[in-house]
């Protein structure tokens, strides 16, 4: 639907700023300095989607067209489907976090999903690769993306995301680290989106009001009223 396909193109959108040092070179031209760095192209390196659901499959489907590798890593079931649908998945979880040039969490955020991402993860990690988290802070044991950042590993980050939102801190250590690029949990926020959602919320309290109450869940109420 729009919410997943506007989540999958912040994702892409996050990962070609930060491949190609968009941010930074924005403000270098804006400050008359012209170019301050050499970026990446996308086409020939890997990236690695970790969770088969519906916003990663959208993911995939952009890293393709760039003409990256797409591999996978996820829990069990997740790995199964993506091996029947014919998807390459990792061969094991270090592999997949020491290999992909660009690592994405496409995970929902619940009890056995918190803290799932571990300093030994971002350790394996090489000093040129970026993680991108779109999906929930919490995914991250806290403080772990900040302390792999200051080592080295991963090399760079771009998150929409934050363990505090909103997050106002401009001086907060994550948010203003060097090697990271940030939107403020903008993953679903579109004109389109935002048209599609009222819309329906309005045309509901329309007909509440024209006395033609839509998607009742009690209507016994509305009946004794």
């Amino acid at each position: 639907d729009g919410t997943n396909r506007a989540a999958a193109e912040l994702t892409f959108a996050l990962i070609l700023a930060s491949m190609r040092q968009l941010p930074q070179q924005i403000a270098s031209a804006k400050a008359g300095t012209w170019q301050m760095g050499v970026g990446k192209s996308l086409f020939g390196r890997t990236i690695g989607l970790y969770g088969y659901g519906r916003i990663a499959k959208a993911v995939a489907h952009y890293a393709k067209a760039f003409g990256m590798e797409v591999i996978w890593w996820g829990s069990n079931e997740g790995r199964a489907r993506a091996i029947a649908d014919g998807e390459t998945v990792a061969k094991s979880r270090q592999d997949f976090f020491s290999t992909c040039d660009v690592v994405s969490l496409h995970l929902r955020l619940t009890p056995e999903t918190t803290g799932i991402v571990r300093e030994a993860d971002l350790a394996c990690m090489r000093p040129d690769a970026l993680l991108v988290n779109t999906s929930r802070a919490g995914l991250i044991e806290r403080n772990t993306l900040l302390n792999g950042l200051n080592r080295g590993r991963p090399g760079r980050a771009a998150v929409d995301v934050f363990d505090v939102e909103p997050l106002h801190d401009s001086k907060d250590p994550l948010l203003s680290h060097p090697n990271l690029i940030a939107t403020p949990h903008i993953g679903f926020v579109t004109e389109d989106e935002f048209d599609k959602q009222f819309a329906d919320i309005f045309e509901q309290i329309n007909a509440f009001a024209n006395g033609t109450p839509q998607n009742m869940v009690n209507p016994e109420a509305y009946l004794k009223s």
